[in-house]
This record gives structure tokens, sequence and C-alpha cells, in this order.
């Protein structure tokens, strides 16, 4: 045995030739806030805080501060105090990913939350994904059928393709997503619930994650009680778990709701740092979010997986111009926007088909499917202008032939539009019974 060998084992094993690991000290806590000294940890990492009696919880280093490190703790009611020590995380950056994780519950930090057992994985993924070529990622030119009638006929998806539903609150995102996880052809099911209300969590498992959706499902819960850290360390697992699937060449539907809480936690974060509040305090970091994370999805040419990605977008007060929105709406292909008006008439998914689009369905479809589409939405924007002349009685018939067709054909348009929770319509039939109905 070398001197080297015989000391390490005398020491129980320590690796002398190894550098040294720097542990640093708390020194402040705002109750959001962790601040640390004699940490080199750089942004984004993660770092263990053990305080005066061995108890230990993780935190995020998020910045610094002249020769401080601001850290966000990953458990809000740990009892922290001033001196505590600060430990690297080496595992801090990255997610667990592989096979073992179909048909598991999770939590923000990877454990389980179903009681099934510990998961079992031999991958790691980063966090932050893994920035790629551009050139790498391909086009979109297949359709994606996600099982509603009027999705797949007149907002045609493909795969690879982002897509946002925007709504106010109690307008039917969840029920809409429900739908489309039940009737997606896919080969993995990825689904974020972040900000969720623990009772929605529960219900989701039990109802729209059943049978064989469930056994090809990985399901990312962090609710709405939860950190801000940790609700975005939600949607950015999610979709690390996503990208490695599709780094096997398979089809996965990626689904997060919503992505309005992410940014919301990630203006908790913001603020706290002191960033500037901007449109309706949300401050740059929090806006500048959405397109990292959106623009993670997508297609690869190089593998030939996909990532088909579902991000439901909270309207406060019904505001399809809020910050969050807005920002959503320019960098997906495509919204689906949800009219309350429609929820409150009973058509469910109440689909606003004038203001909905996806961008990439001209280059999806055939002619005859196109054509149809545009002639029901012709349709629905005339009745849509001329609404209040009808309503009112002002409008006298055979004056315009456009507004009697649209008027005449108004109730099959919502029959057309409308779907039972539970139902599934495959894209052959979609198209089938649009051409069959619009089609010239």
């Amino acid at each position: 045995m070398s001197p080297a060998e015989h000391a390490a084992a005398m020491l129980g094993g320590i690796d002398l030739a190894a550098p040294p690991r720097r542990v640093g000290r708390l020194v402040a806590y705002d109750g959001v806030m962790l601040e640390a000294t004699g940490v080199d940890r750089p942004i984004g990492s993660g770092v263990r805080v053990i305080d005066g009696d061995g108890h230990a919880t993780r935190a995020e280093v998020v910045g610094f501060r002249g020769d401080r490190v601001l850290m966000v703790a990953l458990d809000g009611d740990a009892p922290h105090a001033c001196g505590g020590r600060v430990e690297p995380d080496c595992h801090g950056g990255a997610a667990e990913v592989g096979e073992a994780l179909l048909g598991r519950v999770v939590d923000a930090l990877g454990n389980p939350l179903d009681g099934l057992g510990p998961i079992v994985t031999a991958r790691r993924w980063p966090l932050a994904g893994r920035r790629t070529n551009p050139l790498h990622r391909a086009r979109v030119t297949e359709p994606f059928d996600l099982g509603v009638r009027a999705v797949n006929a007149l907002l045609t998806a493909g795969v690879g393709q982002r897509i946002a539903i925007m709504a106010g609150s109690g307008v039917g995102k969840s029920v809409l997503m429900g739908q489309m996880i039940a009737g997606a052809d896919a080969d993995v099911i990825v689904v974020g619930l972040v900000g969720e209300r623990s009772r929605e969590v529960t219900d989701f498992l039990a109802t729209k994650l059943t049978g064989d959706v469930r056994k090809k499902s990985v399901v990312v819960a962090v609710p709405a009680d939860h950190p801000p850290i940790l609700r975005l360390r939600a949607a950015m697992r999610a979709t690390a778990i996503a990208e490695y699937f599709r780094e096997q060449g398979l089809k996965v539907l990626l689904l997060i709701d919503s992505l309005t809480r992410v940014a919301h936690a990630q203006r908790e974060i913001g603020l706290s740092l002191g960033e500037p509040p901007t449109m309706k305090g949300y401050p740059p970091s929090a806006l500048g979010l959405i397109p990292r994370l959106c623009e993670r999805a997508g297609a690869c040419a190089r593998t030939g997986g996909s990532i088909t990605a579902l991000y439901t977008v909270l309207a406060d007060g019904d505001d399809t111009d809020d910050p969050i929105v807005d920002t959503a709406r320019a960098i997906v292909d495509g919204h689906i926007v949800l009219s309350r008006s429609l929820a409150e008439q009973g058509v469910f998914p109440a689909i606003d088909v004038g203001k909905s689009l996806s961008r990439v369905m001209a280059d999806i479809v055939d002619p005859d499917h196109a054509r149809a589409a545009a002639s029901l939405r012709r349709l629905w924007s005339v009745y849509e202008e001329n609404r209040d002349l009808i309503l009112m009685g002002a409008y006298r018939d055979g004056s315009d032939a456009t507004i009697d067709a649209a008027i005449a054909r108004h109730g099959e348009i919502l029959d057309f539009l409308g779907q039972p929770q539970k139902e599934r319509v495959d894209y052959a039939a979609s198209v089938a019974s649009l051409v069959g109905s619009f089609g010239r």
C-alpha cells in the first residue's frame, strides 16, 4: 500500500488528492431570500443549508450582491439560523430521467408523491436544458391528433408545435387539456401541474390520467402553497423529462398548467432580487422566462423525436392583452382562446374560433380541409361582426346572403364545436365531419 493510500485509509477513505470543498456561512434571511458568504457556486446550482441542530435543507443560487451569494430556499418553512453551514449540492441542477418515471408522480425535486416506492434512474438531464443548434429543429409537417374535433379540424396541431390555451379562470382550460391527454396520439405524456390547488391535482390524476394513458405518463406536481422556486423548478423538470424522451426518438406530448403561475413564481423571485417592476408589476426576468421555456419544445431533426407542447395561460380578468398572455402568444406556434360567453351558453370546449389560430395548419392540411375550415371561420366572423344587429332584431332577412347563411348555420357551428368531455374524435373523423358539413 502506498503512503497516500495508507493515509486515505486512516482518514476513513477521504481522497487526499481531491481539491478542497468550499463551505460557506448563512449571514442573512428575510423570509424569501438567503444570503451566504464563502460560497462560490454559479447561478442555478444547488446548495445545502445545515443549521446548528443538524437540520439540512436545500436551496438554489439565484444571484449575487457584492461578495454574498443570494439563494432561494426550496423549503419555505425551514428553521434557518444565522451562521448555518452552506455546502455545495452537486445534484441541484439536474433532473433524474429514465423509463422508471413512466406512470409515476413526482414533486419539483424528483421525489415520488404516489406512494409507489423509490424511483431508480440511471440518467440525468440539466433542468435548464441543453443548448442546441437551431438548424437541428425540424419543421412541423405532420398533423398531431389531439382527439378534439374543433382543434383537429379548425386549429390543426402539428408534431412539434407549441400551443397556448388562453382563458380566464373557470372557463375550461384544464378540462380541454384533459380531453387532449385522453385523445392524444403520443408515445409519452409529461404533465407539469404548477401552482394548482391540491384538490385539483388529485382530481386530475383520478379523472384524466387513467388506464393506459397513466402508464405512459409522467406527472410533476407542485401545488400553489409551495415556495416560488419549487413552482419554477416543476416546469423546468417537466420540460427536462420531455427533452430526455425526445432524445430517445419518441413522440412526446408536454403539458404545463399553467404558464402564468410559472411567470408569477419568477416574478416573486425577481422582485426579491431587486428587479424593477415593469408592465403590471412583472420584472424583465418573468417575461424573459416564457420564451426560454417554450423554445425548448419542438421536433428534433437529428433524433426524429418531438415535443408537442400545450401551455395553459391564465388571462387575469379575461384580459387577453395581459403581458403574460401577449408574450406567450408571440412565441408559440398557435393559440386557442376560450370564450366565457360560450361557456355560459353551455358550449364546451368553449373555443372562440375567430380569436384562435394555428400557425402551422397551412403546411399540414390538404386543400379541401383548408377551404372547409376557411368557410366555417368566415361564417363565424360574419355572425360575430353583426351580433348586435341580429340580437336587437335590426337586421332584415335577405339584406345580405352571407349574413343570412351565418345566422342559419350558427347553431350547426356551435354543435360542431361542442364535444362531451369523455368523447374522443380522431383526426380523420374530425376532418371528414368538417368537409362534409362546410366544404364546397
